[in-house]
């Protein structure tokens, strides 16, 4: 009796462990008490100003930049005309010189269901200097309109640089308040990483064109000015035109900017082992000098830590594919949209589970990445409001409020990291986080 007493007695303190290990495992950080007040989410109308389309004969709408390189001293202009080809030549000169150049690009038209295109022309500028502003036009021959930029500094250790960040935009009116609040930040993003789904095009009968130029003519005050670094997203799947063009185009790439290399995954190309994704990303993470570029950072659409009931799980497969990698390598942060809210995580990795060991719960990790979801930018899907309860330990902060966020690299050790909140003052920081570089300075950031 004293022995089977001594047995339940043991197991009894054992439950209560277990028990006790769960609830820890389970209680998560932090859910903000603002609530935004739900209102529909409606895309601006087609005669809004911010749609305008430039006046003159044949003048360039949708007027955009990009990287053109993988340093950053190469920009692609790109810009769309509608009456007639015209000229793809790009004028440009630096402000402190009067010597103009000229670069030549390339102009191509599509057609998709009853919609044609206007003539879109695509024109790399090379050989620029760093940290140097930029003007240049474009509209060449007809309407002729000029813009400016400024390059990055050269790559470096302890270039500081500061990113804007922002996901799942569309054009509606919260669309609008995203880009402006944006816009107005006082910290001043000098690139846009884009998380993916942009113009929700598709949400219109035969996935209206339409709106793709209301969508170009809407970012352009921003990005004719500071490029966008493009990750696509899954309302950027479009699958007949792909199958008509025999498309095998990949969307998964990396570039340099200042002290941090950005690596681009595609949450819907195929990333299984052998494929084109895996083979590339299993070569490229090797090639990160972080004596050069300290910061590692990456960009994805569907989240691989999220606590919301939407998209839950999706990320799954690929978090089990890449994720020993990105531990391994010491990845500091992985951007990624899809989910309409934010969250934030913890350093946290799942990496330890091989199918029959049942080792399958996310632990604190100080060598992984922060994960942190931006797809909050205002789409017509509306907001992501349905959590998952209890907070999960990894998550660390989470609000379904529209937004922006911001990541300011201060030198190879320290970055501080801003989420921005539509219905806030332009400076107010609703979540923030100081960085501590995974390879320069790993502090121990759960402390």
């Amino acid at each position: 009796m004293g022995l089977l007493g001594s047995v339940s007695s043991s197991s009894s303190l054992i439950a209560i462990i277990l028990v006790l290990n769960v609830v820890a495992l389970c209680n998560g950080g932090m859910t903000s008490t603002f609530v935004r007040k739900v209102e529909k989410t409606i895309d601006m109308p087609l005669d809004s100003d911010v749609f305008k389309v430039p006046a003159g004969y044949n003048a360039p709408q949708q007027v955009h930049i990009t990287q053109g390189d993988h340093v950053g001293n190469a920009v692609i202009v790109s810009w769309v005309t509608v009456d007639e080809p015209g000229s793809s030549t790009v004028i440009y000169w630096s402000e402190n010189s009067k010597e103009k150049k000229q670069a030549k690009g390339k102009v191509l038209t599509y057609e998709f269901y009853n919609y044609k295109s206007g003539y879109i022309h695509h024109t790399t500028i090379r050989k620029l200097k760093f940290n140097t502003k930029y003007y240049y036009v474009v509209g060449i021959g007809h309407t002729p309109r000029k813009f400016w930029f400024i390059t990055p500094p050269e790559v470096g250790p302890d270039v500081p640089y500061t990113f804007g960040l922002i996901g799942d935009l569309g054009q509606t009116f919260d669309s609008n308040r995203t880009l402006a609040h944006y816009e107005q930040n006082p910290q001043k993003g000098k690139t846009v990483l884009f998380l993916g789904d942009l113009s929700y095009a598709d949400h219109y009968p035969n996935q209206d064109n339409v709106r793709w130029d209301t969508w170009g003519r809407f970012i352009e005050r921003s990005v004719a000015y500071q490029p966008w670094i493009w990750t696509a997203g899954n309302h950027e799947i479009i699958l007949p035109p792909k199958l008509a063009s025999n498309s095998t185009a990949p969307f998964w790439y990396s570039i340099k900017r200042a002290s941090a290399y950005i690596i681009v995954l595609a949450s819907y190309s195929a990333y299984g082992k052998y494929t084109l994704q895996y083979t590339w990303l299993e070569q490229e993470l090797p090639k990160v000098n972080r004596t050069e570029t300290p910061w590692l950072i990456v960009l994805l659409h569907s989240p691989w830590y999220n606590s919301y009931n939407y998209h839950y799980m999706e990320g799954e497969t690929m978090r089990v594919m890449f994720e020993a990698w990105f531990v391994r390598y010491k990845v500091d942060v992985v951007f990624a949209g899809h989910v309409h809210a934010y969250e934030r995580s913890e350093r946290v990795s799942n990496v330890a589970y091989n199918i029959v060991n049942g080792i399958c719960t996310p632990v604190k990790d100080q060598s992984a990445p922060v994960y942190i979801t931006i797809g909050d930018g205002g789409n017509i899907e509306g907001l992501a409001t349905n959590m998952t309860e209890p907070q999960p330990a990894y998550s660390a902060y989470r609000e379904a409020s529209f937004g922006h966020a911001i990541f300011d690299i201060k030198n190879r050790t320290h970055a501080y990291f801003s989420w921005h909140r539509n219905q806030d003052g332009y400076a107010v920081e609703a979540d923030k986080l100081w960085f501590f570089n995974r390879y320069w300075n790993p502090v121990d950031e759960s402390k």
